[in-house]
């Protein structure tokens, strides 16, 4: 009878704390605002009952508007917004901090030279990303299924900028390696939207939604997929871009958190 009662009460417990944390109230957290191009990106957090449910962050349409066509190109790149993740969000979803790159005439394979931005989730702090470099050639032991760590040759002009024939992996310094889409790499069409991965010493570090500056100024909402990464650890497995256009914005949302294996 005694054991009855203990797996009642057992019961009932945990069907009291299932409905609090289903009634409790949904709260967004911010991260943080930084300028680019003369209007704010933002990075926040939406959580309920200590349940982080999305993480993302809101872009102006502004920014994309005014990035300028001409940009001269530097090496390695640099960002033109880094932004922290709330840090309430930070375990759950795997993400420490943004950082957002316009690459004005876009950058080698052939499908990728076209203006767009780079909007890179790390998982790790920007001092740690600040501290990449290309010199190991460590490249990730396994790739996402249909993804490739490509090594790029690059022209003339290119390699005398950067003091290298070929980018060994994609890895460029500051950034890491990147892993694309073979079907991609291997079109003759220009990409307008991919998610790829990026790697440093072999470690999946960011997770990124590459976009072009046309596909955004078609202010329309849009989903990416996210591949199976292996050898991530906590990390979202969906992505939706939402216009607004009552605000101009997008708001970049992450969710479907699958947790450290």
């Amino acid at each position: 009878m005694a054991q009855h009662f203990r797996l009642v009460a057992s019961t009932a417990l945990c069907l009291t704390v299932a409905a609090c944390a289903t009634d409790a109230e949904i709260t967004e957290v911010s991260g943080g605002c930084v300028d680019a191009y003369t209007a704010q990106v933002c990075t926040w957090a939406r959580t309920q009952g200590g349940t982080l449910l999305e993480v993302g962050a809101t872009v102006p349409l502004a920014s994309i508007e005014n990035a300028p066509a001409d940009d001269p190109m530097v090496w390695p790149p640099v960002a033109i917004a880094v932004v922290d993740i709330p840090e309430a969000a930070r375990a759950q979803s795997g993400f420490a901090h943004l950082a957002m790159y316009w690459e004005a005439h876009g950058h080698p394979p052939g499908p990728y030279l076209t203006p767009h931005f780079d909007f890179h989730f790390y998982s790790i702090p920007s001092s740690e990303r600040m501290a990449i470099g290309c010199d190991g050639h460590i490249k990730p032991a396994e790739s996402p299924a249909a993804y490739a760590t490509p090594d790029i040759p690059l022209p003339p002009d290119m390699a005398k900028l950067m003091g290298v024939d070929t980018l060994v992996g994609l890895c460029v310094p500051q950034m890491g390696m990147h892993a694309l889409l073979v079907s991609e790499m291997e079109s003759s069409e220009t990409f307008r939207g991919t998610m790829v991965i990026g790697y440093n010493q072999g470690q999946p570090v960011f997770i990124e939604p590459m976009l072009t500056k046309t596909v955004l100024m078609e202010k329309k909402s849009f989903d990416l997929a996210i591949p199976e990464i292996p050898g991530i650890g906590a990390h979202p497995t969906k992505f939706h871009a939402e216009y607004d256009a009552a605000a101009q914005t997008y708001r970049f949302t992450f969710s479907a958190f699958a947790p450290s294996p």
